[in-house]
């Protein structure tokens, strides 16, 4: 993936970044010329500018993480008020966080569209234009799959509205907007690769757009097709790592479990949202930071909390002259930070080229999992898959309660955890109001969850403003 980044600057003629909203976009398609789209390499260059908005610091990294602040796993930390609003839920449509990533999404999918609209007239390699095409489905689904579960419908943004220059769309049904979704992430999954090369790391493949279809099916309530994209994932060369820390050390972080992730690479393309993470006396800028109740969760002895979460009595090596250092409880608000998120150079200094885990072989057995449970079958042997990697016990006829908990402490601080309750409690298995409404101490004390208010976020106001009225806003706001 290092190929990726390094190759961005060199797209910068062609993919301007945004500094406003989806209307100022430039119709990206519309600029075929004899300097560009000529060739395989020009469109190898066009799919490698597609990932460059991720990583920037108002998406993922720092941005896309504050719509999973108001769970019940992290206290926000930090020193912005807007996201003190969103973890509480006193936010409305002008708090700047709900427009941070909005216009990120929109620039990933403008780029992903004029790779759909000029790759296919390039003479090149079949086997790496599909490739190319596949890559630009799976991001611009993937971005739509953000945009439905933090906002709901939103304005669909496709090729031929790129061709005749028609930004200013209303929102798609929540429906229209699913079945995109399911359409990209299905031609994407007939073009992608199963496995990458090691020169191709990163990228994402079959794996990633079955697991995400597999995904978008659950919330979807169509159990039999996440059970069948997600068997597709299970039965493919992505088996779960030997050791679940794996997932999270840069040497191995690419490793065949990780289905995607957001890449990074020091000193080209840097994941801020590890300095968020980080303690500032070591570096970093002190947000997200777990609570007791999540501590709580884990089994005594689960290997996974030691690698989830710095313990007060920790030693941690930061590399250079300081080496190994206890972590103590004064160097956070609640006494922990996420450990998945940091890594150090050997000289010293956090390790930038830390990856953002975005899903994971072992999310999808838990999605299979769920499904089966949900749907009156035995999901045991998906959910003690991942329990017995972590070494514990094995369970017989897993309830949809030991569910829950597996997902919880699998993947603590991964983003999933808001919308898994946002799920749950839409299907009856649990009461959100009633879980945000537990004191987990003067840091996060109860909140008032509005159903069903609250289970999308506001359409950010600026966006209708500069719409004319043309883009509406969710319910209740």
């Amino acid at each position: 993936m290092k190929n990726i980044i390094q190759l961005l600057l060199l797209l910068v003629f062609i993919t301007t970044a945004c500094d406003d909203n989806i209307l100022e976009t430039t119709p990206y398609g519309q600029s075929t010329s004899s300097q560009f789209w000529r060739n395989g390499e020009d469109a190898v260059a066009a799919a490698n500018a597609m990932y460059e908005p991720l990583t920037v610091e108002d998406f993922y990294g720092h941005a896309e993480h504050t719509f999973d602040i108001p769970s019940d796993d992290q206290f926000r930390a930090g020193d912005h008020g807007e996201d003190q609003a969103i973890e509480s839920f006193t936010f409305d449509a002008g708090n700047p966080q709900l427009y941070y990533s909005w216009r990120h999404k929109y620039e990933v999918i403008s780029r992903a569209n004029a790779v759909l609209i000029n790759v296919p007239e390039i003479t090149m390699d079949q086997t790496l234009k599909d490739r190319t095409l596949g890559e630009a489905y799976f991001l611009r689904g993937f971005m739509y799959w953000r945009f439905v579960v933090i906002y709901g419908g939103v304005p669909l943004i496709l090729e031929e509205d790129v061709l005749t220059n028609n930004y200013n769309k209303p929102r798609a049904s929540l429906e229209e907007t699913f079945a995109q979704i399911e359409s990209d992430l299905m031609k994407a999954a007939d073009l992608l690769p199963s496995t990458h090369g090691s020169d191709d790391l990163g990228r994402p493949n079959q794996g990633a757009a079955n697991g995400l279809l597999a995904k978008m099916y659950l919330y979807k309530e169509e159990f039999d097709k996440t059970i069948t994209y997600g068997q597709m994932v299970l039965d493919g060369p992505y088996p779960l790592a030997d050791d679940f820390q794996d997932n999270f050390r840069v040497e191995t972080q690419n490793n065949p479990e990780v289905l995607f992730s957001i890449q990074s690479l020091q000193g080209w393309q840097d994941n801020t949202h590890i300095i968020y993470t980080t303690p500032r006396p070591w570096g970093g800028w002190d947000f997200h930071e777990p609570v007791q109740d999540l501590i709580e969760e884990f089994e005594e002895g689960d290997p996974r909390l030691d690698y989830t979460v710095y313990k007060p009595g920790d030693m941690v090596d930061l590399g250079g002259d300081n080496g190994l250092t206890e972590y103590t409880a004064d160097l956070s608000s609640t006494g922990y930070h996420f450990r998945k998120y940091s890594s150090w150079n050997p000289q010293g200094g956090l390790n930038m080229s830390h990856n953002n885990p975005i899903l994971r072989t072992a999310d999808v057995l838990l999605l299979v999992a769920e499904a089966k449970i949900r749907s009156g079958q035995n999901g045991d042997a998906e959910i003690n898959e991942v329990r017995q990697r972590a070494g514990r016990e094995l369970l017989s006829n897993a309830t949809m309660e030991d569910l829950i908990h597996e997902r919880r402490v699998e993947l603590a601080g991964e983003n999933q955890r808001h919308q898994d309750l946002i799920r749950w409690d839409k299907a009856n298995i649990v009461d959100i109001v009633a879980i945000y409404k537990k004191d987990l101490g003067p840091l996060k004390p109860p909140r008032n969850f509005e159903r069903p208010k609250h289970y999308l976020f506001a359409i950010p106001q600026r966006e209708i403003d500069l719409s004319n009225g043309v883009l509406t806003q969710n319910p209740e706001y």
